[in-house]
């Protein structure tokens, strides 16, 4: 049973990662930057979203979409400061998160990442491994600014990481918050049971801006109404299920959540109906 479990689990991950390829391989879609506050921007399109701290002494960074974003990237830190990427700080080791890690090194960058997703990084073969790991929180001081990066919980996967800019009150959630259909990335450690409770207690927090993993720059009343999304989801995962995990996916309606299921979403299905089965 293990034998099985853990093919299983390779076969999902080389599939998630011929996926991530293939998108990589695509033209690089045309980037766009917006001001959260005076003091941070967000560059969106093509992978995840992209925060940028300038400083004084550097810039600070999360997340780097694919290795084909890397130069529009540069360019777009560059519109705001003539100083170097000091540090990037991963929220999770998805492609589209990790993609410009090697581009970041070679700039000299260090590179951030829960143990976690380190670890799944590694298992992917993934390239633009970080140096540096933290278990529950870790904290970047540069240039008169604190960025707080810090592991809640499981959900995406079992090791994201929220990304807190007090001075900013702004908070970056990676894929723990998406606008559109969530992605419980079973193979590496997602949870569907846990990923609303890990949510929670990012509402303890002082913030009143969030950066999606995807999609617009919303509120904390957005990440409110996400948690109670993700619940529903869960109930309805686990109606889908009631009648076997192998054709879980026909009955799955995600309808109450306001979404609808997508390739990602039941990709992560049979092991959303394993977890809750238990």
């Amino acid at each position: 049973m293990r034998k099985q479990t853990a093919l299983r689990v390779t076969v999902v991950s080389l599939a998630l990662a011929g996926l991530w390829l293939a998108w990589s391989q695509n033209p690089p879609a045309a980037l766009t930057m917006q001001k959260v506050t005076d003091n941070l921007y967000v560059i969106m399109g093509d992978g995840g979203n992209v925060a940028v701290m300038p400083t004084p002494k550097g810039v600070i960074v999360v997340d780097d979409k694919f290795a084909q974003d890397a130069p529009q990237i540069m360019a777009k830190i560059k519109s705001v400061s003539d100083m170097p990427v000091r540090y990037v700080i991963n929220t999770h080791q998805h492609g589209d998160h990790t993609g410009g890690n090697e581009a970041m090194l070679a700039a000299n960058a260090e590179i951030l990442i829960q143990n976690n997703a380190r670890a799944n990084m590694v298992k992917g073969e993934q390239p633009g491994l970080p140096r540096i790991t933290f278990t529950d929180e870790t904290h970047v001081f540069l240039g008169g600014k604190e960025v707080v990066a810090r592991y809640l919980g499981r959900g995406h996967t079992n090791g994201d990481a929220v990304v807190y800019f007090p001075s900013e009150r702004v908070l970056h959630t990676g894929d723990l918050f998406v606008t559109g259909t969530l992605f419980c990335d079973t193979a590496n450690g997602g949870s569907i049971k846990e990923w609303d409770k890990t949510v929670q207690k990012m509402l303890s927090m002082a913030f009143d801006k969030v950066i999606p993993g995807h999609g617009d720059v919303s509120t904390k009343a957005d990440l409110v109404k996400w948690m109670q999304t993700v619940s529903t989801v869960r109930s309805q995962v686990q109606k889908a299920c009631a009648g076997g995990a192998a054709d879980a996916a026909k009955r799955l309606d995600l309808t109450p959540a306001g979404m609808k299921s997508s390739p990602m979403m039941e990709r992560g299905l049979p092991g959303m109906c394993q977890e809750l089965s238990q």
